[in-house]
């Protein structure tokens, strides 16, 4: 318009739609599911999928390094959520046994029925607000284009429910 070229790259206008729609997702999500385990269940997503983490575990326990991996959050970060969790009594902390330079995280028996209170409105939510309104397909071609970014973004595997993870 000035008569200098653009500096700044940019994306095709399809590029751009797409990633406008998926930056959008990536906002709304998170804050509808915030919202719903908060109302239902005095939990955020993130401490929600900490202590789906632990229930789903062997021994319902894990490092806390291994738990931050999978929350891809920073050990503080888990640390301040897994103490809140404590202090309720859904959570204990202990050294690990085998290495006393690691933390292990034991989801109590308090905890798992928490978790297994707080699961039927979050499913119904995750099936309303994601899978509902795609078809099989699309939900199969959502999990395979999702895979696709996060190995992108890092190398290692994301956490998988141990139920699933073998197939």
């Amino acid at each position: 318009m000035d008569g200098y070229p653009d500096p700044m790259p940019h994306l095709s206008d399809d590029d751009l739609e797409t990633w406008s729609a998926l930056a959008t997702v990536l906002e709304w999500l998170p804050a509808a599911l915030d919202a719903q385990l908060q109302g239902d269940a005095g939990l955020t997503h993130f401490e929600y999928g900490v202590m789906f983490a632990l229930a789903d575990a062997e021994d319902r326990t894990l490092r806390m390094s291994t738990l931050a991996g999978y929350s891809n959050s920073s050990l503080s970060r888990l640390s301040r959520a897994v103490a809140r969790l404590e202090a309720k009594g859904w959570v204990r902390r202990a050294p690990d046994p085998a290495d006393g330079r690691y933390t292990l995280a034991t989801l109590t028996a308090t905890g798992v029925q928490k978790v297994d209170q707080a699961a039927p409105g979050h499913v119904d939510t995750v099936n309303r607000l994601v899978f509902e309104p795609l078809t099989r397909a699309q939900a199969r071609q959502l999990r395979d284009i999702s895979r696709r970014i996060m190995t992108a973004i890092r190398a290692e595997d994301g956490w998988r429910p141990a139920s699933t993870s073998d197939r």
